[in-house]
């Protein structure tokens, strides 16, 4: 439980981060960031905080986002 805590923790770091710089951003890369973000954290909390099951989760939600974006 602790792990998915701290997954949960650095995910919300990491869109923090990345909001300051989307400022900039069209809507479809704001899209995307935020998918690969979404992804990462449920690869992560479906696969056990794996590293290929986060990696995988942010390529898909990526993929998603930038496809919603349209």
């Amino acid at each position: 439980m602790k792990r998915i805590r701290t997954v949960i923790d650095m995910f919300v770091l990491a869109v923090a981060l990345a909001a300051t710089g989307c400022g900039d951003m069209s809507h479809r890369g704001t899209d995307t960031v935020v998918g690969a973000g979404v992804g990462a954290v449920g690869g992560a909390v479906l696969t056990g905080g794996s590293a290929l099951g986060t990696v995988g989760g942010a390529a898909v939600g990526g993929v998603v986002g930038n496809q919603v974006g349209k």
